[in-house]
């Protein structure tokens, strides 16, 4: 394997679910399948993995023909795992991992459109289905692109961006997006390239990310059994944050809550124990990718799940 085809932060997610004999866990984001072959090795648990990247899939049910009943490969979204699961008989499970973000495979791929390095359709579509990244930046209108570039992106020259989209357009490859942003971007002086900001915000609008993510958690929260563990890597602070607020208002770290609310209304925490660890110093030299990698766990209570509601 290359670097980037290494599992980010993987002892530190096995030992976070800590999988036992016959436990069932989700891997929410089967991507190259590193975290589902290491909980296979970990302990004899099952092992339900999800991706909605038919390659992704097709890798996955290579894996099932060698392990038989303790894997299952589901084509589909993470952030509906909840019915996924349901349509398999599995109303409960013991833990839940999401590696977020794009994967190796999606990257490595220039026919799949996400790298800006090298030549290919502007697509980014996960799932190969719906909008693309061309249907985006050749439709949407400058002052749509400026705020998807600047608020998915964190981009601060997210108008003079989409201004010269607006001028460059019909963009078609990924280097047509690439060069109109190098255009009216300098390279920042740690060597970043200009387009990395712009390419993250079309990816993740293209692939609802952030709503998928947001659907993932509270699906989590309804399958994990009491004492299930949640463990979720992220990549950039849009879903660290993400992550952060819902795990800290789930177990009543939050704030905002009136103590004079009627006990009979208040929630109770529905997650503990709650994690943060980031790589070693030793993984960030050997895999670079694992550098802006964040691990958030959490132990599910015996509370009902909160559901959709997010406040505490």
């Amino acid at each position: 394997m290359s670097a980037l085809h290494i599992p980010v932060m993987l002892t530190e997610v096995i030992e976070a679910l800590a999988p036992t004999a016959n436990d069932v866990i989700v891997d929410g984001t089967f991507g190259i399948g590193g975290y589902s072959q290491a909980l296979l090795d970990a302990a004899p648990c099952r092992v339900i993995a999800i991706d909605r990247d038919p390659q992704a899939v097709a890798r996955g049910q290579a894996l099932q023909s060698r392990h038989g009943d303790r894997f299952r490969m589901l084509e589909g979204r993470f952030g509906a795992m909840d019915r996924l699961l349901a349509e398999q008989g599995l109303a409960e499970v013991d833990g839940v991992t999401l590696d977020l973000g794009v994967s190796s495979p999606q990257i490595d791929d220039p026919a799949r459109g996400f790298s800006f390095q090298t030549e290919g359709p502007l697509d980014m579509r996960m799932g190969q289905a719906g909008e693309s990244a061309a249907d985006l930046v050749n439709a949407r209108s400058e002052g749509e692109l400026a705020d998807l570039i600047f608020h998915y992106g964190e981009e601060r020259m997210a108008r003079r961006i989409a201004k010269a989209i607006i001028a460059a357009r019909p963009l078609v490859t990924t280097l047509d997006l690439a060069e109109c942003v190098r255009s009216v971007v300098r390279r920042a002086a740690d060597g970043i390239d200009p387009a990395t900001r712009t390419f993250q915000a079309l990816r993740i609008a293209v692939n609802d990310e952030l709503g998928e993510l947001d659907r993932g958690l509270v699906a989590a929260e309804k399958l994990l059994r009491p004492g299930g563990r949640l463990a979720v890597v992220s990549f950039h602070s849009l879903e660290d944050r993400r992550v952060k607020a819902f795990l800290k208002a789930r177990a009543g770290l939050a704030g905002g809550a009136s103590r004079h609310r009627p006990a009979a209304t208040r929630r109770l925490p529905s997650f503990t124990d709650l994690v943060r660890r980031l790589p070693s110093a030793a993984e960030c030299a050997r895999n670079p990718r694992a550098r802006s990698a964040r691990l958030r766990a959490a132990r599910r209570t015996d509370a009902p799940a909160w559901g959709g509601e997010e406040r505490p």
